[in-house]
């Protein structure tokens, strides 16, 4: 073989290798932003996608391989989803409720403790009003017999 025909050879090879890790590039980044966006990975999306053709993927085993891992895990994921609008609203129903029982939790909580200050409040007026010798009035009924 001549240098010129050997130097053409080599040139091709070269184009063709860096033609192909380009494409193959692009593949995986229309991949991640099928994934971004939540489209279902489909050989034909990523063709589109990327614009590379079935037969460059097909011809990839690493490509290959992970647009069918993709495509079967998507669509166990998308099945497990709960499609039915009367689960979507017990769902949003259930949160709702739980939330609106915190919110009662936190109030009562707060009415506690402030009833508690009240009875330290009232315990504290009335050993004053025994220190000073002061009789409570008849008219006054204490909360502790009320309750």
């Amino acid at each position: 073989m001549t240098d010129s025909r050997q130097r053409r050879i080599t040139a091709l090879t070269e184009a063709a290798k860096v033609k192909s890790q380009n494409k193959t590039r692009d593949a995986e980044q229309a991949i991640r932003r099928l994934i971004k966006r939540g489209d279902p990975i489909t050989f034909q999306a990523v063709q589109r996608e990327a614009g590379v053709s079935h037969a460059f993927l097909y011809n990839h085993p690493e490509l290959r391989t992970r647009i069918e891992h993709l495509r079967g895990t998507r669509r166990k994921a998308t099945a497990d989803q709960p499609v039915d609008t009367d689960s979507t609203l017990v769902i949003t129903l259930t949160r709702q409720i739980a939330e609106l029982k915190k919110q009662h939790r936190q109030q009562l909580q707060a009415l506690r403790a402030a009833l508690e200050r009240a009875h330290g409040e009232n315990l504290d007026l009335r050993r004053e009003l025994a220190r000073r010798g002061i009789q409570p009035s008849p008219n006054v009924v204490s909360i502790a017999t009320t309750s």
